[in-house]
Parts: C-alpha cells; sequence; structure tokens
C-alpha cells in the first residue's frame, strides 16, 4: 500500500470499521479479515486492535467476552447507539467530501468547463 493510500485510510479506516461492526458484531481478527474481504489487503492486525482500543474507550461499541476454542475468551465489538450515531455521522461527512472531491476531479480533468459540472 502507498503512503499517500495509508496516510488518507488513518482519518477513515474507524468509520469503515464501525460499518463492519453495524452488520453484525465481531471480534479483532474477524474485523481484519473482512477488511481485507473488501480490498484492503495491508492493514495489519496491530492496527485494527489499536484502532478496537480506542474507539471501545471512547464508548463507541459495547464489548462481550465470549469463550473462545482455542486459547483465552475473545473480545466481541458490537455497534452501540452512540457508536451508530458518530456513524452517521462520518457517513453525512464522507458523502460531503466525496462530492466535493468528485467536482474538483472533474473540474481538474476538464478545466475548460468554468462551471465544474
Amino acid at each position: 500500500m502507498g503512503k499517500q493510500m495509508t496516510e488518507m485510510l488513518k482519518g477513515t479506516l474507524e468509520g469503515i470499521v464501525l460499518a463492519i461492526l453495524a452488520v453484525e458484531p465481531a471480534y479483532g481478527y474477524d474485523i481484519t479479515a473482512r477488511l481485507r474481504e473488501q480490498g484492503f489487503t495491508d492493514i495489519a492486525e496491530g492496527t485494527v486492535y489499536a484502532l478496537l482500543l480506542r474507539i471501545e474507550k471512547r464508548g463507541l461499541v459495547d464489548v462481550e467476552k465470549m469463550p473462545s476454542e482455542k486459547g483465552p475468551p475473545r473480545k466481541v465489538y458490537a455497534l452501540n447507539a452512540q457508536g451508530a450515531e458518530y456513524l452517521r455521522e462520518f457517513w453525512g461527512t464522507w458523502s460531503f467530501l466525496a462530492a466535493r472531491i468528485d467536482q474538483l476531479q472533474r473540474h481538474a480533468e476538464n478545466p475548460q468547463n468554468e462551471g465544474g459540472e
């Protein structure tokens, strides 16, 4: 993954993980696997676990320890009401930014069109 992609992901990975948890609760390794299924192949498990600790401390998820077939219990993360509100705000911000970036891209690729459309 290039440096530019890494930097952009830093600002959005939290929202991406919350979106995964909006579908169903999951534990860290499962979240990493789902990210990889979505094409985020270079995200390290350590990055995901550090992010999960941050969103847990911020109260965006509920955590339940579940027995594991191998080793200690797993922490299963579930989106709670505060996390769902944060995710709604994330999607609103994402939509705003994506529209502006798309408009800038279209204008940059076709600068003679002064209206940007």
